[in-house]
């Protein structure tokens, strides 16, 4: 028992004394991203080089660093792809438009259908021995 307790303290980074640092510290956890587990934040993440992330900004923010200096630091260092909102750039704004082209695309198809749907219709016309 105490062993799981000894892994589980040497995975996670020692707290900051002030607690509003902390919370920052937790916040950015949350917003980058693992580069080995790749969908998970840092912040959940069990692998190695998450906990040396989760110290690494704990260590930048003691150091005086603002949460934007953090973010561009880890930018710098693992790409755009560390950050779960790239910034929006040259480089990223077809991540950022997406969405809205893909959105756009088929919302025209749905109305493009509509159309062709109306225009094949023919009205009933009752054949002469109906009437």
């Amino acid at each position: 028992m105490s062993l799981v307790v000894l892994l589980l303290a040497a995975a996670t980074p020692a707290a900051i004394g002030d607690p509003a640092q902390e919370t920052r510290a937790q916040a950015l956890d949350l917003e980058i991203r693992c580069v080995q587990c790749e969908n998970e934040p840092i912040a959940q993440s069990t692998a190695e080089i998450a906990g040396d992330m989760r110290a690494l900004v704990r260590e930048r923010i003691a150091a005086g660093d603002s949460d934007e200096e953090i973010r561009a630091f880890f930018r710098r260092r693992y790409g755009d792809y560390v950050l779960f909102r790239p910034p929006f750039d040259a480089r990223t704004w077809a991540l950022w438009a997406a969405p809205l082209l893909l959105g756009g695309a088929g919302l025209a198809a749905i109305l493009a259908g509509r159309r062709r749907r109306r225009a094949a219709a023919v009205d009933f016309v009752p054949e002469e021995g109906e009437r």
